[in-house]
């Protein structure tokens, strides 16, 4: 049975090999333009910073070099029921250095198209066992970012070798480039 997450609760992890599905849907009231909503990683060393550059994985870097963490592609419209974007993650291969996992979700161009969080509706995060698709918890982003182009929704930290999640829901104006300057 899954655990439904508010802001800042915390949970264990407890399997080996998961899968982190984000979804969205986007409101009617949108700009006209269509809305290309990106998941990314930040796999971070006790530094809080990146372990390497090869360790953000993103659209254009879709897994880690011990390939622990693999990105299944990017959705360009966030059509239809379900996930949206997926990355199934082998706590079994993962670098010895990576202790934290930041998963971002930004809107690409949101500049540009005039586009922000607040335009987006059912945002959502959850962790499933992969082996057994039974889902482990959800989180689902019920504040309005009316401004906001990125939200970090959770972190997937280790604690004395426990994997658990955070549920983080924090929005910023800046886009991605904002975290990777943070994490860089």
């Amino acid at each position: 049975m899954a655990i439904n997450l508010q802001k800042g609760q915390r949970e264990n992890i407890n399997a080996p090999k998961f899968t982190v599905g984000l979804g969205w849907d986007i409101n009617n009231t949108s700009t006209g333009g269509a809305f290309d909503l990106d998941a990314s990683l930040f796999l971070l060393g006790d530094n809080k910073r990146l372990v390497s550059d090869s360790h953000f994985i993103f659209y254009n870097n879709l897994e880690s070099p011990d390939k622990a963490v693999i990105h299944t592609g990017d959705n360009l419209t966030g059509d239809g029921a379900g996930d949206d974007e997926q990355i199934k993650i082998d706590l079994t291969k993962i670098d010895a250095a990576v202790k934290e996992i930041s998963v971002v979700v930004t809107i690409h161009e949101a500049d540009t198209r005039r586009q922000n969080f607040g335009q987006v509706r059912n945002s959502f995060i959850r962790i499933f066992n992969t082996d057994t698709n039974e889902e482990i918890l959800k989180y689902e982003l019920d504040e309005d970012f009316s401004i906001e182009t990125a939200v970090e929704f959770g972190r997937i930290y280790n604690r004395n070798g426990e994997w658990k999640f955070e549920a983080v829901g924090s929005g910023q104006r800046e886009g991605l480039e904002k975290f990777v300057s943070m994490y860089q």
